[in-house]
């Protein structure tokens, strides 16, 4: 793995014998990780990137970056967004989505500098077209500042990371 200078102290991590031929999957965590459980995506892209990843994987600890976080996102071909949500599921719920709209996502929070909405919308906007996947994963909006993720949202991040291996496995044994 090799890491990558990107502005504002975000830091990605890629696989640095991508096949030119593979697909470059983003695996982006969103979230501020002194709000608790409101930083999980960031928890979640952390405990990703330490596995082996197939070739063509690189992941990005996205924090709050806000805007800067499109030209990452557009020099993919395609997109895995994890965030925290306040959407109405049982918390530690993990949904995966995959719809086209911006409006179309669950209800996400917005401690970040910019919601990731505004994110999505500003990315199809300037003509986005990688496939975009959000695992949404419900939280408590209502807790202390923290660094540390609840019991509950600990087993959903570990269900997350589960989910994206076994995803990047199946999109890695399907394109050979």
């Amino acid at each position: 793995m090799t890491t990558k200078n990107l502005p504002l102290a975000l830091e990605a991590t890629t696989n640095s014998e991508k096949p030119l031929n593979r697909v470059k999957t983003l695996v982006m965590g969103l979230g501020n990780v002194i709000m608790g459980d409101e930083g999980v995506g960031v928890h979640v892209v952390r405990a990703v990137e330490k596995h082996t990843l197939p070739a063509g994987v690189e992941c990005l600890d996205g924090g709050t970056g806000g805007f800067i976080l499109l030209e990452p996102m557009q020099n993919a071909d395609r997109v895995i967004l994890i965030d925290a949500a306040a959407d109405g599921n049982p918390i530690g719920t993990v949904t995966r989505t995959t719809p086209r709209f911006s409006n179309d996502y669950p209800v996400t929070l917005t401690a970040h500098d910019i919601g990731i909405k505004d994110l999505l919308d500003a990315f199809y906007i300037q003509g986005g077209g990688p496939e975009i996947v959000l695992y949404a994963i419900t939280i408590d909006p209502h807790q202390s500042i923290s660094m540390e993720l609840s019991p509950g949202a600990t087993v959903a991040a570990d269900e997350a990371v589960a989910r994206i291996l076994a995803e990047l496995q199946a999109a890695t044994d399907a394109a050979d």
